[in-house]
């Protein structure tokens, strides 16, 4: 049972791996270009290290593992890297429009809050078809200075939508998102897809799991006190 302060006011989504399938798309990049200044990774050991994580924070990690600064503009190239491969290859998470349109019809107001630059989520909510869908309501962390896990950017979408934090819903399916969630005084839910260790690495966070996409709407109906 979803139990925020105040009636729920505001859901607030994670863009990367709640409503755009990105994750592996930015993971296999990383690996590659890390493998390249003498990290080797695959992308599976690079999503479990850095998913959540904006550019800016993987630089100290990166930098103690291979011993040397990163090479000069290296961050702005792997953000260009990011928006090209997202202009061809990202799509919706299965069910995540159709989870859109379900909110927006109970009446309940959402946005979405992203350690992802702006650049990048155009390329993604264009490429996956949603761009109306989501204009003016997209909210990034480059905009407030600090990414996840700090609270920042989900102040700055509750704020813009005028609802109080403890009327706010997060979703989420990293630590770091779960993290600046609690940090914000927001309930979260955290998407578990596959269970396992990351469900449990969500649920030490603070998070409340699920599974599929396809629960929220009654969920949040129940949190609305809306009966059918």
């Amino acid at each position: 049972m979803i139990r925020t302060r105040l009636p729920l006011g505001l859901v607030i989504f994670d863009c990367d791996g709640v409503l755009i399938d990105s994750e592996g798309i930015a993971s296999r990049l990383v690996a590659r270009e890390l493998t390249a200044l003498g990290w080797a990774l695959t992308a599976e050991q690079a999503q479990a290290r850095f998913l959540g994580m904006t550019l800016t924070d993987m630089i100290p990690a990166i930098e103690s593992r291979t011993g040397r600064a990163l090479p000069e503009g290296w961050t702005d190239r792997l953000a260009r890297l990011l928006v090209a491969a997202m202009t061809e290859e990202a799509a919706p998470m299965p069910g995540a429009v159709a989870l859109l349109e379900a909110t927006s019809a109970l009446g309940l107001p959402w946005r979405i809050a992203s350690n992802s630059s702006h650049p990048e989520m155009v390329a993604k909510f264009s490429r996956a078809g949603i761009m109306a869908m989501v204009a003016g309501r997209v909210h990034s962390a480059h905009d407030v200075g600090r990414g996840k896990p700090a609270p920042d950017v989900y102040f700055a979408a509750a704020a813009a939508a005028g609802v109080a934090p403890d009327a706010c819903l997060v979703v989420e399916d990293s630590v770091p998102g779960v993290r600046a969630a609690v940090a914000a005084g927001m309930e979260c839910l955290g998407f578990a897809p596959a269970g396992g260790s990351h469900a449990s690495a969500l649920l030490e966070a603070g998070a409340m799991l699920f599974r599929q996409l396809e629960e929220l709407p009654e969920r949040f109906r129940q949190a609305m006190g809306v009966t059918v």
